[in-house]
């Protein structure tokens, strides 16, 4: 038909390429993710016994001991207790926190509610650090031995230097000194620096803004000072190894104009690396929000994980690790697609 553009040969045989290298990574991910459950399994039950504290309370008989392991079915062999928690698992019936001294809880909703707490933290803090890092490194690259240079690298040993908890704790303390100040100027208290804001989010489209900003700041910001500081390295080397690589040096001398050199050839391979390293950061992140939740009085995941391994929950603590598992393998493979994105030579098939 007039005035349409003949499919390239090629595309349709690409995109089946990448639905076939997709479709395969799923079903490798599938025993990668059985073993790795049972392993975890394995470890957790034979990490103590739940019903351990039961032996020493008053009036507690033998007898009942019994009862409650026959209930939990800690009477069985592991393998079948495995099997039992899987195909549960899988039907959607996660069982129930039998943490002593605590009401029942389900496993299902404590779990998903903690990884949207933790996921607009989390996905916050690394869309920001992934922005800024990539920016700061390719621009410190681009000006390398420059004043900036030296300042994005001392500031990106600085953030590799100091554990999460004290860049948790010194924002804390900045975010509460704001506050003071706008207290002092009559003004209301903008930053929350326990915990979400009570009463939600209501009012206009101007409140809730401010709301969502004062109650989320701190916390992502916290998590994104981390992030950025290994998105920026990354970045930084990548750009300066492509930027004295043999095909930028031709296209330079072919009188292509710096930026296009830059943004057209250099950029799209140099983000490589840093696509490795943001699927592998995710476990990082997902490690320093716990104790950023923890700092600031989010109950996101990493305050489930802590009460579950202080409570020694094993319900609880097989949600959190399935979760977890199953979002880590599940970022390998959006960064392994991203590659063949990035770079055609790449082959998917």
């Amino acid at each position: 038909m007039p005035g349409l553009t003949p499919r390239q040969p090629g595309a349709a045989q690409q995109e089946l390429v990448v639905i076939r290298y997709i479709i395969r990574r799923l079903l490798i991910s599938i025993p990668i993710l059985l073993i790795g459950s049972f392993a975890c399994y394995v470890l957790v039950a034979t990490a103590g016994n739940p019903l351990a504290e039961m032996r020493f309370r008053p009036g507690v008989t033998e007898a009942d001991i019994k009862a409650a392991e026959v209930e939990l079915g800690l009477d069985q062999p592991i393998v079948v207790r495995y099997w039992n928690w899987l195909t549960d698992f899988l039907s959607g019936d996660w069982g129930q926190s039998i943490a002593l001294g605590q009401a029942k809880q389900e496993v299902f909703p404590a779990v998903t509610d903690a990884l949207w707490t933790t996921g607009r933290l989390v996905i916050g803090a690394e869309l920001l650090a992934l922005t800024l890092g990539v920016s700061v490194g390719v621009l410190a690259a681009v000006k390398q031995y420059s004043i900036f240079d030296y300042l994005a690298t001392s500031t990106a040993f600085l953030m590799f230097s100091m554990p999460i908890f004290c860049v948790a704790v010194i924002v804390k303390n900045y975010g509460i000194q704001f506050n003071n100040v706008l207290e002092s100027m009559g003004l209301d208290r903008w930053l929350t620096t326990a915990g979400p804001r009570p009463g939600g989010f209501s009012g206009d489209l101007g409140e809730v803004i401010f709301k969502y900003t004062g109650t989320f700041l701190l916390p992502t910001v916290a998590l994104m000072l981390i992030s950025f500081a290994a998105y920026s390295r990354f970045e930084r080397a990548s750009m300066l190894e492509i930027l004295h690589s043999d095909f930028v040096r031709t296209a330079r001398a072919k009188g292509i104009s710096q930026s296009r050199v830059i943004f057209r050839h250099a950029f799209r391979n140099a983000l490589i690396p840093v696509a490795t390293l943001f699927s592998l950061n995710f476990g990082a992140v997902l490690s320093g929000a716990i104790i950023t939740e923890t700092v600031f009085g989010w109950a996101g995941m990493g305050t489930l994980l802590v009460n579950s391994v202080r409570q020694f929950d094993p319900a609880m603590l097989m949600g959190w690790l399935a979760v977890t598992a199953t979002l880590i393998v599940l970022f390998n493979l959006v960064a392994d697609v991203v590659y063949g994105i990035l770079d055609p030579r790449i082959r998917l098939g």
